[in-house]
């Protein structure tokens, strides 16, 4: 048993440090300043109250990117000075995202203690490596993202911090293998236990979701599939989940290893980074060399983002989350007895929406960032949720859930070939889409995301599009100069949510231009980024006769997308000509 000792250490603040909507995002470099890491994590501990923390049972996990090791073992420190009872690690410091709320909510420890709370340390989607992006998070003990309160504590604290505690005499752990080491500080004993990232999650998919006849679909020489990890973590679920529970090849794995940098790429769900995929699906700029698969997917860093393809077919994640509320019920075990509700964040496509009113479900609006689908869920108000940035989720827990999403449209195709896996053909991917906009129309949808834009001038153009709002009649005169048969804008705002469980309110969440005919623009600045600021620009149209849903999105959105960078300045106030990515 060793012993440690506790030490105060005097430092001082630094700037800049606010958790954004998913926590702190910064460059290794500025992580790694001496102290920088500590403070965060002291301002953490010293949101929470003194009860709660001593004694509890702690997670420290991420994606496995660079500087995560190093982090682990700083905070296993820190939470030994501070009165922590048990830190749970999982084996090589790895546990996606949607895998620490599951562990925090579904794990009991060896001890029969619960964890209460987790550090999570990813930047999601962004990349990774000694010149990229670390980030680091909070989780509460419903699983979920801390809220706003306890954000905005966070912040105050790191503003006045004089001291960290630390057991700088605390030798590192060996967090390659699974096993208790036990210590012993001033209150007593320290455990940290390293644990199968893994079995917890698998566990809880197999409880949701009806393996056997996913296990058939995967078993059908017509049905081929591949998942792209992008080197994230959810390369460390992939093979379990798909090829030794579900019996798919292992060939249908595509970049399943997780590396500190994700392999040199961007681990971004989307149609510019997940290259090797989109290619593979048929939908590069060349064509496929082989026949494409019939469903492909990826997940991002930390797996809780994905991207749903079928052959030559790319789903929006607008239709994605709408697809699986409609046919939920039928598909999903877990669901059987109904929905409780369903939301999305405020800039995803109203697709939701549409579903929401044909079963007579509960709706809810919300602004960018999980935590408020939470409060839902916790009051048993919402089954199903989603964002357009590719994040598709449920209540069996408090994250959005990369893999979860692709097990729900195996599912759903596996449901609906069910009679179907000896006849000539599969209903494919497509054919679902295309079914489901049939049924309920379909939103046109685009996305534009300008990134490391000049901080002050996304600004500016933000307050720029806020003033034009005070007239209406000269933002139609406007738009009638750029686009003459664009619809009239019939009210234009600031986004401001107040939260139906705990009324909080939450200003200031994205600007909106609402048309006569459901078109919208909505024009948000995004905190997600490590430099620079992201403008947003989410652009929709609404086209409920079936023999116009099969237009090509881009000619359909055309005059729209004019309208937008046209109305806000866009060239004018960042200097670029053109998005760095379009989704």
């Amino acid at each position: 048993m060793v012993m440690f000792k506790v030490s105060r250490v005097t430092t001082s603040p630094f700037d800049g440090q606010k958790p954004g909507t998913s926590g702190l995002r910064k460059k290794v470099k500025v992580f790694k300043q001496q102290n920088y890491l500590h403070n965060f994590v002291q301002s953490t501990f010293n949101a929470l109250s003194q009860d709660k923390i001593r004694g509890m049972t702690l997670v420290v996990s991420g994606d496995g990117r660079y500087f995560s090791k190093d982090a682990i073992q700083i905070i296993i420190k820190m939470a030994a000075a501070n009165g922590v009872r048990s830190v749970w690690v999982g084996q090589n410091g790895l546990l996606s995202t949607p895998a620490v709320s599951a562990v925090i909510r579904e794990r009991v420890g060896k001890d029969g203690t619960k964890a209460s709370g987790a550090f999570i340390l990813t930047a999601s989607h962004n990349p990774g490596g000694p010149n990229e992006d670390f980030g680091i998070k909070y989780n509460m003990e419903n699983g979920g993202p801390a809220q706003e309160a306890i954000t905005d504590k966070i912040y105050e604290n790191t503003k006045s911090i004089k001291e960290y505690i630390i057991a700088e005499d605390l030798p590192d752990v060996d967090i390659s293998a699974i096993g208790i080491t036990n210590f012993t500080g001033p209150e007593g004993q320290f455990d940290v236990e390293v644990f199968d990232s893994a079995f917890d999650y698998v566990k809880l998919m197999k409880s949701i979701f009806d393996f056997q006849s996913i296990q058939k679909l995967l078993s059908s020489p017509k049905f081929t599939f591949c998942y792209d990890a992008l080197h994230g973590v959810g390369g460390a679920y992939a093979k379990r989940i798909f090829v030794e529970e579900l019996g798919a090849q292992e060939s249908s794995l595509l970049n399943c290893v997780p590396k500190e940098d994700f392999g040199g790429g961007h681990p971004d769900p989307n149609l510019t980074y997940a290259k090797e995929l989109v290619a593979c699906m048929g939908l590069g700029k060349s064509d496929a060399k082989n026949e494409p698969p019939e469903f492909g997917a990826a997940s991002d860093g930390d797996a809780d983002r994905n991207m749903i393809l079928g052959k030559r077919f790319f789903v929006t994640p607008s239709d994605s989350v709408a697809i699986i509320a409609a046919n939920a019920v039928d598909a999903i075990p877990y669901f059987s007895a109904g929905l409780k509700g369903v939301a999305r964040s405020m800039p995803t496509s109203a697709a939701l929406d549409v579903v929401a009113k044909h079963l007579n479900l509960k709706f809810f609006e919300v602004p960018t960032g999980w935590k408020f689908f939470g409060n839902l869920m916790d009051a048993g108000l919402c089954s199903i949720c989603g964002e357009e940035s590719f994040g598709t989720g449920s209540d069996h827990i408090r994250e959005k859930d990369g893999i979860w999403a692709v097990l729900a449209w195996l599912s759903i195709l596996a449901y609906e070939n069910k009679e179907n896996l000896g006849g000539a053909k599969l209903v494919t991917v497509e054919e679902i889409v295309r079914n489901h906009w049939a049924t309920y129309g379909r939103h046109y949808y685009t996305r534009y995301d300008y990134e490391n834009v000049d901080a002050g001038a996304a600004k500016e153009l933000m307050a720029y599009l806020v003033k034009l709002q005070s007239s209406l009649p000269e933002v139609n005169k406007i738009i009638k100069g750029i686009h003459s048969d664009v619809s009239n804008v019939a009210k234009a705002d600031e986004f401001e949510y107040k939260d139906p469980v705990d009324g909080s309110i939450s200003k200031h969440q994205g600007i909106r231009y609402m048309f006569e005919d459901g078109s919208r623009l909505i024009f948000r600045l995004s905190g997600t980024g490590s430099e620079g600021a992201t403008i947003r620009v989410y652009i929709e149209q609404y086209e409920k006769d079936s023999s116009k849903t099969g237009r090509d999105s881009q000619e359909a959105l055309g005059p729209l997308v004019e309208v937008a960078l046209k109305l806000s300045k866009m060239q004018e106030f960042t200097g670029r000509s053109a998005p760095t990515v379009i989704t």
